[in-house]
């Protein structure tokens, strides 16, 4: 179990910088997710025709408990359906403040992080806290001046570093994303 791990680890470093550039350019050609995978969209140029964006679910843990909403979107590649980011942003209960969670592939440079930046605005630092078998994880509630440019913007770009130091960014847009947030809050 411990040697398919580490293989599984090994090959998603290997094809990281390719499976990232791949998604990249599936964006431009504007491919069709696989039928595999319906919620799922792509990173892809603003406006893209017949690619779902920010996608509320709400779920219960019974008949008699409060729904719990959550939005979310994610880029994959084209070819395989393999995640390459989700971004699920939830209500905290409690405290009701935006929590964002981040999915990121395996073969990361960890100590680097994530950063998300709306447009050609400020740059947010998520730290990376937790890896297991189908990615890397970041989770934090979401800054009030992150929320505003979010709400406003057209596209939001995730980037990270793969384990040779090399940038990635992914964009996802953010056209429908007010009214999905308004949907959970």
């Amino acid at each position: 179990m411990l040697m398919q791990s580490r293989l599984v680890a090994l090959a998603a470093v290997a094809l990281l910088p390719w499976g990232a550039a791949h998604a990249q350019q599936g964006a431009k050609k504007n491919a069709p997710a696989p039928a595999a995978q319906p919620a799922p969209t792509q990173p892809q140029a603003e406006g893209a025709p017949g690619q779902p964006g920010w996608i509320v679910r709400c779920t219960s843990a019974s008949r008699q408990a409060p729904l719990e909403c959550a939005m979310e979107q994610n880029a994959v590649l084209t070819k395989t359906g393999q995640t390459v980011v989700l971004i699920n942003i939830r209500i905290a209960p409690d405290t009701r403040t935006p929590i964002a969670l981040l999915q990121l592939p395996l073969g990361l440079n960890l100590p680097v992080g994530a950063k998300l930046q709306v447009d050609e605005g400020k740059t947010f630092d998520f730290q990376i806290q937790t890896c297991e078998n189908r990615g890397c994880y970041a989770s934090t509630p979401i800054a009030s001046d992150l929320l505003a440019a979010l709400r406003s913007g057209k596209q939001l770009k995730v980037s990270f570093q793969n384990m040779a130091k090399e940038t990635i960014a992914i964009p996802m847009p953010l056209n429908d994303f007010a009214a999905a947030y308004d949907k959970i809050k």
